[in-house]
């Protein structure tokens, strides 16, 4: 599976480098999702919730209301992942808070079916807090611990993202060799190549920067599909 991503910052859609830089603004969050209707489901992420620095939450809310999304930024307890699914969200994305007790309590909150861990690695370690604090832990090593908590994975290889420089596949095999859950993969992927790669160990591409760029054609991803 595809997923296409609308990333939200200060009320637009954007595409960041590494977490950091912003690259690009796409067009307004509805007309991402008329451009994205062909695909089974969306990603979106608030970033200014991922990061402490306020949120999203009027056109997360909508975009939940109009589509098949999966969310995350800023999902650190069980009253906003509650929100978040009474709104329309049909997963919620737990990064940062998938470290901490509050896992379990999202888990028993909304249905472990309902829960997409990220499990976001830089330098080989995970990166929490928008990607701007790094923990003590690898993926591979924290993966299978996680799982009875979650139906999936969200694993950012946050090194490549938003660069167009390809992705490191052998990260993802070896993450595939670990669990039985669902994969999704992000950060770097620019071809149809690589696409083919993942979905080959049954990994789903999650897409930003190469559609956003143009690098990637949406018809033919729709296709693939």
């Amino acid at each position: 599976m595809i997923i296409p991503c609308i990333d939200l910052m200060d009320g637009k859609v954007v595409q960041l480098v590494q977490g950091r830089d912003k690259a690009l603004e796409g067009d307004a969050p509805l007309e991402m999702l008329r451009k994205f209707a062909a695909f089974p489901e969306i990603q979106v992420i608030d970033l200014d919730a991922a990061m402490g620095k306020g949120e999203n939450n009027a056109l997360v809310e909508l975009l939940a209301s109009r589509a098949r999304c999966r969310i995350g930024g800023g999902v650190r307890n069980a009253d906003r992942a509650r929100r978040l699914i009474d709104q329309g969200a049909h997963r919620v994305i737990v990064g940062t808070a998938a470290f901490t007790p509050a896992l379990a309590e999202i888990a028993a909150e909304v249905g472990a079916e309902r829960v997409v861990v990220a499990l976001d690695s830089k330098n080989g370690k995970i990166v929490v807090k928008g990607w701007q604090e790094a923990t003590e832990f690898t993926a591979e090593k924290v993966i299978g611990e996680v799982e009875p908590y979650c139906s999936g994975f969200l694993c950012t290889y946050v090194d490549k993202e938003g660069m167009l420089q390809g992705t490191d596949l052998e990260w993802f095999r070896r993450l595939r060799a670990a669990t039985r859950h669902e994969i999704t993969a992000a950060g770097g992927i620019t071809t149809i190549d690589d696409i083919k790669q993942l979905s080959s160990m049954n990994v789903h591409a999650a897409l930003g920067m190469a559609i956003y760029t143009g690098r990637l054609n949406l018809a033919e991803l729709a296709a693939f599909d």
